[in-house]
């Protein structure tokens, strides 16, 4: 009969960590050596077993935190050493001052000996005594000579100091400067070390720069402030945490990995979530706290927790330039540069197969953090790029140069064209489903698109790029809306495989402005600043908050920071790249001449006569051009909604009247066939697109 063998009981609970072989020696197999030394009958056992303790100390035990640690000295070291020069003149003056008190207090303890006062006493002793017997002979001889010794001593001992002095007067006097200062800091030094008491410093005590000083007794603390650990009762604090590394300097900051005790129920998400009442006891804002699990393909368990504080806020300061500025050519089978963390380390994105979503409060760096993944998607030849921007501003305009569709503004016309790309869309997906079905397994063996499938067969990998949904969805017909809104549904959840990267982006993610069923099949997410935790959890998903993943912690400085989440625990809080409006103009021109390189420059682009203009150099009045570009959905166009469209490209169109528009495409050679177009059975004042196409230069429209 086989004994069966349970683990021991402990606090009413199995404990694992105990040896079966330790309980049950029976049971061994002595012919295992390792067991066989693990024995408890063995009296060497324990000397045996080697603990399972780290050698070296938690800064020493990898490279980067020698290097941290080294770093963090070396500005210590800089700074103390700025503080000290700055004060040089007060502590001149300072132990100058020391230096006379020094003095004074040399020559005070100098002048018994100088003196002899040691022989003083008995000089006076004999001297009473010969006052009161003047006839002893003995007496006053033995006075005589007493006097005279003290004398004598006096002589060459104050002669000895009155040399010593002129020695040094006349070697100061002959010595050259250098040597002259280091005479008198030789003389000074130790006569102000000498009068500077018990309460006098010559130097400051400054105190180091850190705004931010952590020990394993404040962490404890603070987690126990914050609910986390359980009270003691008497002079026991009560259950502490296992600091498995530091705290330890860490780059700008302080690094921990701490396990949570057991026996108290908390995990480490329970940590997660009191974020900001741990920052309050630790008495930092809580943007400087990067907490996450360790998980146990790390090494860590639900308890253990990895925690960075900031010495500041370290998503402020100049904006890091994106190094795809610098960059020739990209493939975005390549993960795309992104931003850096708040440790400084590099964040990419690998967006092949995935879907994005990016929302957030307006004007803090949303639309300029979207178009990085376009950016990168431009210097890809075999990239098509499928553009929409609801607002109609600036910020999308340079896609014409190179964008196959590009559709701006909402109106109605806008609308429509929406509506027919994504039509186009999902034709061109369905086409591609059927041509990779139809693959040989050696050719596509996953039934996904291949870097060496895009060439051979021309099928560019697709970016679908919308900018502020909410203002399409809100100028829609509910019918209309819920088609479109099916639409992007199966662009984003089946268009990956066919090689389709969705790339969506509102200004307001609830449910009216972006159902949530679209939000959902979404993939990675990126928050701007938010009201509050409901707003951020719209964006970045259910629970999100609670989990660390919080965008409303951000303020309004941090324009171009935001929480990204790259999957269902994994999320960061990065300050995403910065690449301006002239940068990213720049990037469509260099992506439009790598697509017509490689004969991939199609659709809109190939008839878009002012990026053919903007590319030949040929300068077309700016008024012509806007006036082209707000009405590419449109072969007519009323003079007020004209008017209305370009105010929204460009504020400085605010104070045009229909009067000086006539009068500045007239000046750009605009000749107005009719004055009055009828839309919509509404004949009004307006203007025609060929009047408009008349005046450009005759060879860009030969060049389309």
């Amino acid at each position: 009969m086989t004994e069966t063998l349970t683990p021991p009981v402990v606090n009413g609970h199995a404990d694992p960590q105990v040896s079966l072989l330790k309980l049950a020696p029976e049971a061994v197999d002595e012919t295992s050596e390792g067991e066989a030394v693990d024995r408890p009958d063995n009296p060497l056992a324990d000397w045996l077993t080697v603990p399972d303790v780290p050698i070296l100390p938690a800064w020493a035990r990898s490279a980067a935190s020698l290097k941290a640690n080294t770093i963090a000295l070396g500005r210590l070291c800089l700074w103390h050493t700025r503080y000290h020069l700055l004060r040089a003149p007060k502590y001149a003056l300072r132990a100058a001052w020391l230096a006379t008190k020094g003095l004074w207090r040399a020559v005070r303890g100098l002048w018994p000996t100088l003196t002899a006062h040691d022989q003083t006493a008995p000089v006076k002793a004999l001297r009473a005594q010969v006052k009161v017997k003047p006839e002893d002979v003995e007496t006053a001889a033995r006075y005589a000579l007493a006097h005279r010794q003290r004398t004598i001593t006096r002589r060459w001992r104050f002669g000895a100091a009155a040399t010593a002095v002129a020695a040094t007067a006349v070697g100061w006097y002959l010595a050259p400067l250098p040597v002259q200062a280091g005479m008198v800091a030789a003389a000074a030094l130790p006569l102000a070390y000498l009068g500077r008491g018990d309460d006098v410093q010559l130097l400051d005590n400054p105190t180091p720069p850190l705004r931010v000083d952590m020990s394993a007794q404040q962490l404890n603390d603070a987690l126990r402030a914050a609910g986390l650990l359980k009270q003691g009762k008497g002079d026991d604090d009560g259950p502490r945490v296992t600091c498995v590394m530091g705290p330890v300097r860490d780059g700008r900051g302080w690094a921990v990995i701490f396990d949570l005790p057991k026996g108290g129920g908390k995990t480490a998400a329970d940590v997660l979530a009191k974020r900001t009442a741990i920052a309050a006891e630790l008495g930092v804002d809580e943007i400087q706290v990067i907490a996450s699990r360790v998980r146990a393909a790390a090494g860590g368990n639900a308890g253990r927790v990895s925690m960075w504080v900031a010495d500041d806020d370290p998503y402020l300061g100049d904006p890091n330039p994106s190094p795809l500025v610098k960059t020739e050519k990209f493939t975005v089978w390549d993960p795309i540069p992104f931003g850096q963390d708040a440790r400084g380390n590099r964040i990419t994105v690998p967006i092949m197969w995935q879907s994005l979503f990016f929302g957030g409060l307006p004007r803090r760096g949303k639309t300029f953090t979207q178009r990085l993944m376009t950016a990168a998607g431009l210097l890809d030849p075999y990239v098509r790029h499928y553009v929409a921007d609801g607002k109609g501003g600036a910020d999308w305009m340079p896609m014409k140069a190179v964008a196959h569709r590009l559709v701006m503004g909402a109106e109605d016309d806008a609308v429509e064209a929406l509506k027919a790309m994504l039509k186009e869309l999902l034709a061109e997906m369905e086409r591609r489903f059927v041509l990779l079905r139809g693959l040989p397994v050696s050719v596509c063996p996953e039934g996904k698109l291949t870097p060496a499938i895009v060439e051979k067969y021309n099928l560019p990998v697709i970016f679908v790029t919308i900018d502020e949904l909410q203002e399409y969805f809100t100028a829609m017909e509910r019918e209309d809306r819920e088609q479109v809104i099916n639409d992007l549904c199966r662009i984003a959840r089946r268009g990956p495989a066919a090689g389709f990267v969705s790339n969506f982006a509102s200004q307001r993610p609830d449910a009216d402005s972006v159902p949530t069923k679209l939000r959902e099949i979404i993939t990675l997410r990126y928050c701007t600043q938010v009201v509050d935790q409901t707003s951020s959890d719209m964006v970045l998903g259910k629970g999100k908050a609670a989990q660390g993943a919080d965008a409303s912690v951000l303020s309004e400085d941090h324009r171009g920071t935001g929480v990204l989440v790259t999957g269902p625990a994994s999320f960061v809080t990065v300050r995403a790249d910065f690449l301006d409006g002239p940068g990213f103009s720049e990037l469509c021109q260099r992506g439009r001449t790598l697509r017509q390189k490689h004969d991939q420059l199609t659709g809109d682009a190939t008839a878009d006569v002012t990026a053919a203009a903007d590319q030949a150099g040929v300068t077309i009045a700016p008024v012509l051009s806007d006036c082209l570009t707000v009405m590419r959905h449109a072969a007519r166009m009323h003079t007020v909604d004209l008017l209305q469209r370009l105010e929204n490209l460009d504020e400085d169109y605010g104070d045009w009247d229909a009067e000086r528009l006539a009068r500045e495409l007239e000046d750009a050679g605009v000749k107005r066939t009719t004055k009055q177009v009828n839309i919509g059975g509404k004949n009004l004042a307006g203007y025609r697109r060929e009047d408009l196409e008349a005046a450009v230069p005759p060879e860009l429209l030969d060049a389309r």
